[in-house]
């Protein structure tokens, strides 16, 4: 663990842990690969020409900066100030694109020709799709065939844009076996493809990488908040976590900031103490998964148990090794928020604030009823993604809505 001012850091050490979680754990075949990446990636993305493309890109054709909205009804219900981080409103509808943008121009500087990525809720593969087209390079799309049929709009648009969407039916058609198929291309094409992984999970470096080109969120948020309220901290920050980018961006600037206390929303599913259940925090032990030492769910003999959520996005059995680290040490607060309650949060944003988020964000809005708030209190919660996928599903579960299901 590094140290700044004497004080524990909870970012990447030069290693490429977070605490205990993180490093490299890769086939042999892979090896050259990613030593390539690690020893590269940095120096390119720090550089001006890169910054200078990867900021004009973002202010340009995403639309960045994206809002903080002060919700005046969810702010009044739950006694705080809160502001809502608008990630929804990025071209292609959710935070994914703040990564696909860098990675693509990270590809292009190391001159590779191929991409390739994992998706679960569409969302990673709409954005790789999008950024495909944009850069004339060839794509292929795994995603579980479960979630090829729950997120059929997400596969057409991915079509659309030109990329080979390629159903996965080992395992339990889902996230974590897209993300083995997408490996095992990598392993028969290391020399001209480049994996554009979607969250902040897999071998190092990634997970850094991927945290660094999200953690333009939580400049952002600096910067709004100082403007919106003359100081540039908030009390809480909240988001969703699966494998954790969007929480990773949220984070980023705040992470070793005492004053902000964290707080992660994930995946219940039935509940964390049920077979039938995404949070990995909860109910995961120390592991090796995708390349990443961290907290897995495991059958009593090691084995890695499928994950259970209603939502396809947070539908990952493993967490990105930053967020296994900051529970571990306390740093962060995380949630088990099951089905019914997301749903329930998905309707509640809906009604009050006429904002319809992705059933991934809705699981963070359904924390704040499970938290306890001052008057003066500073929320940030980052809405990872808008809605319009997920309409049938709400429609579909609209009785676990309580009273905002009535209509």
């Amino acid at each position: 663990m590094t140290e700044t001012n004497n004080r524990q850091s909870f970012q990447i050490d030069g290693e490429g842990y977070y605490g205990n979680f993180g490093g490299a754990y890769v086939p042999e075949i892979l090896y050259g690969a990613v030593q390539q990446l690690q020893d590269s990636y940095r120096e390119i993305i720090e550089s001006d020409e890169f910054q200078r493309e990867y900021m004009e890109l973002l202010r340009d054709y995403v639309g960045r900066p994206s809002p903080l909205y002060l919700a005046r009804r969810l702010s009044k219900k739950y006694g705080c100030t809160i502001y809502l981080k608008r990630e929804d409103l990025n071209h292609t509808g959710a935070h994914k694109i703040n990564n696909t943008i860098g990675q693509i121009l990270l590809a292009k500087k190391m001159g590779k020709k191929r991409i390739i990525a994992e998706t679960g809720a569409g969302q990673h593969g709409v954005a790789t799709a999008t950024v495909c087209a944009l850069m004339d390079m060839p794509c292929v799309v795994y995603q579980g065939a479960l979630d090829v049929e729950r997120q059929h709009t997400n596969v057409e648009r991915m079509r659309m844009l030109g990329a080979e969407v390629r159903p996965v039916y080992t395992g339990n058609h889902t996230l974590k076996d897209a993300v083995n198929e997408a490996i095992r291309d990598w392993c028969c094409h290391p020399a001209d493809t480049f994996y554009i992984i979607g969250s902040t999970v897999g071998p190092h470096p990634y997970p850094d990488m991927v945290a660094r080109l999200q953690s333009v969120i939580s400049k952002e948020i600096k910067e709004q908040l100082m403007e919106k309220t003359g100081r540039d901290y908030p009390d809480h920050l909240i988001a969703c976590v699966g494998g954790g980018s969007n929480a990773a961006g949220t984070v980023y600037h705040y992470i070793d900031d005492e004053r902000v206390n964290i707080t992660l929303a994930e995946a219940g599913g039935h509940g964390a103490d049920t077979d039938f259940t995404a949070a990995t925090i909860h109910a995961g032990k120390l592991g090796i998964i995708h390349g990443s030492k961290t907290l897995v769910m495991q059958t009593p003999d090691g084995q890695i148990m499928e994950a259970n959520t209603i939502s396809a996005g947070l539908d990952y059995p493993g967490i990105g090794p930053m967020h296994a680290n900051l529970a571990a040490q306390h740093r962060a607060t995380v949630f088990s928020i099951n089905d019914d309650e997301a749903i329930r949060g998905g309707y509640e944003l809906t009604r009050l604030e006429g904002i319809i988020p992705a059933i991934e964000s809705a699981h963070a809005i359904a924390v704040l009823e499970k938290m306890d708030f001052k008057p003066t209190d500073v929320v940030v919660l980052t809405v990872s993604g808008r809605g319009d996928k997920d309409v049938e599903t709400y429609l579909d579960n609209k009785q676990m809505a309580g009273e905002y299901g009535n209509f």
